[in-house]
């Protein structure tokens, strides 16, 4: 009898390739667009700059009165602030929390919004009558107001009570969308085995339907980042959210308290902080239109 040739297993590193070669097919495709490929290097810039910056560029913290509102130079690229402290360092450490709790925030929303979404389409009947009319209500009440009055009453003194009151009043638009998606795959027939062999709507939820909504979700999770970003930078210049340290909103907060305003040289010191949130929000649209474009062949063509 001829001896039983061994079986060959995959090494590790092939089997790293295979898990990472759908990345770097979308990879690809975002460098192939042009508007895509700027927002993914914006994006990676701001990840580096306020992650992996702090460790290479120290925070300015001593008082020089004798450098307040310094323009640009070699030393200060973006000048002094009104202590004379350098707006480049602050710039440097100012964004790692502002992102993280966007994030966070856009993540619970599209977690929320998706699942909820999915079981409305999914379960129908009085389930979905009640999450629309709730969602209904909800669209009807204006964000940015209420995240302020809700600030004002519940004492937000950590970032995991702003992650929460963001995410969960930002998930009825994605609930809407997703439904409407979810409704138009609903009988498929990939759904439809599912039913016939009683898998359970949990089932149907989390492994038929949103699987292959991905990347609808992904890109609504990418927007949702960058209203996060918006709400929480005005939460903190309007001061509702006291948050320590020094972050972009903090940074124009304080310009705004300090009387930068009403100074004809503290110009760097208020556009700083601006241009850094207004730069990393138009780099995740640039990324969305990218992502659009990866996902959706029509519109590459």
């Amino acid at each position: 009898m001829a001896a039983q040739q061994p079986v060959a297993r995959p090494g590790f590193g092939n089997v790293v390739a295979e898990l990472l070669s759908p990345v770097w097919g979308v990879v690809r495709l975002l460098a192939s667009n042009r508007i895509g490929l700027l927002g993914l290097i914006g994006v990676l810039f701001f990840v580096l700059l306020t992650f992996v910056g702090p460790y290479v560029i120290p925070l300015d913290t001593k008082v020089k009165v004798d450098q307040i509102y310094a323009p640009p130079s070699w030393g200060h690229p973006f000048g002094t602030d009104s202590q004379g402290k350098d707006i480049w360092t602050q710039i440097v450490h100012g964004g790692r929390e502002l992102i993280i709790v966007a994030v966070a925030a856009a993540l619970l929303s599209t977690v929320i919004g998706a699942s909820l979404g999915a079981l409305s389409a999914v379960a129908g009947g009085w389930v979905d009558s009640a999450l629309m009319f709730l969602t209904d209500v909800w669209l009807t009440i204006p964000q940015l107001p209420l995240l302020i009055v809700l600030a004002a009453f519940i004492r937000v003194n950590n970032p995991i009570t702003l992650v929460l009151i963001m995410g969960l009043l930002s998930w009825p638009g994605l609930l809407r969308a997703v439904r409407s998606q979810v409704l138009a795959i609903k009988q498929s027939d990939f759904i439809e085995a599912a039913r016939v062999l009683d898998l359970g709507t949990g089932h149907i939820i989390f492994r038929e339907v949103l699987p292959n909504m991905m990347s609808y979700i992904t890109i609504n999770f990418i927007l949702a980042v960058t209203a996060a970003m918006g709400f929480q930078a005005a939460l903190v210049f309007l001061g509702v959210v006291p948050l320590s340290g020094t972050n972009w909103g903090v940074m124009l907060q304080l310009a705004n308290t300090r009387g930068a305003i009403f100074s004809k040289d503290s110009f760097w010191y208020i556009m700083a902080p601006v241009l850094a949130i207004s730069l990393f929000q138009l780099a995740l649209v640039a990324l969305e239109r990218g992502f659009a474009e990866v996902f959706n062949p029509r519109l590459r063509s």
